[in-house]
């Protein structure tokens, strides 16, 4: 099984750390960011790993490198610009392969269990019409609206209350299959068009779980972190 972590954003409103330090590789508890993601997709068994890359990517390599340090396996999918969450993934499917894969933002820090997620993966491999699962968290402050509502254990874009997408997911290849290779595409709109169709489930997560957007998130982060050991 594979996993791909999202690490390709310029990380604007993290500037102007992110000026010289692409935002997964800010340090939280002496371990950057994607490391954490590392570390844990290691004790869930999973460790073949994708990761995308576009502004400063030549210091993510540079920092994780094959990925020995953390016991996985890392292949580097690079872009030139940015191509959006669905195009990024578009573009690594040759090293993604044809089996559900986990799906990570390289900018998130969490305590979920990704063994739970390896466990939708396999019975996803016997699922193709069930082409992703997504799991959701309360609002937070800053994305009070949220994404999607959870209805009978499906995603419903349509539906209320909305909850915020974790950007934590198992997907199928095929989810992204009509984006072209190298083309621009963003993912909340295909996982909205096949949520309609039911072809999306979910569950939600209520533990730590944090989206590291500007300083003062990673302010926060680092309070956290020093206070819990996970």
């Amino acid at each position: 099984m594979k996993a791909m972590i999202l690490a390709a954003g310029r990380g604007e409103r993290m500037r102007p750390l992110t000026d010289t330090c692409p935002k997964p590789l800010l340090d939280v508890a002496d371990t950057p960011l994607i490391g954490w993601h590392l570390k844990r997709l290691a004790a869930a068994g999973v460790t073949d790993v994708v990761i995308n890359h576009a502004w400063l990517g030549h210091m993510i390599e540079a920092a994780l490198g094959d990925g020995t340090a953390y016991g996985v396996k890392i292949a580097y999918s690079p872009e030139t610009t940015a191509l959006e969450t669905a195009g990024g993934i578009a573009k690594a499917l040759p090293l993604l392969g044809e089996e559900p894969f986990l799906l990570l933002s390289g900018d998130i820090f969490t305590d979920y269990d990704l063994g739970r997620l390896v466990a939708v993966a396999q019975a996803m491999r016997h699922s193709p019409r069930r082409l992703a699962h997504l799991v959701m968290v309360p609002n937070p402050p800053y994305h009070p609206n949220g994404d999607f509502a959870l209805v009978d254990g499906l995603i419903a874009p349509d539906d209320a209350p909305k909850l915020c997408y974790a950007n934590l997911a198992v997907c199928q290849p095929a989810l992204v299959a009509e984006v072209a290779a190298g083309g621009i595409a963003k993912l909340g709109p295909i996982l909205a068009r096949f949520a309609r169709e039911g072809r999306i489930s979910g569950e939600t997560f209520d533990g730590l779980w944090a989206n590291v957007g500007s300083p003062a998130d990673l302010a926060e982060t680092r309070e956290i972190a020093a206070k819990t050991l996970i």
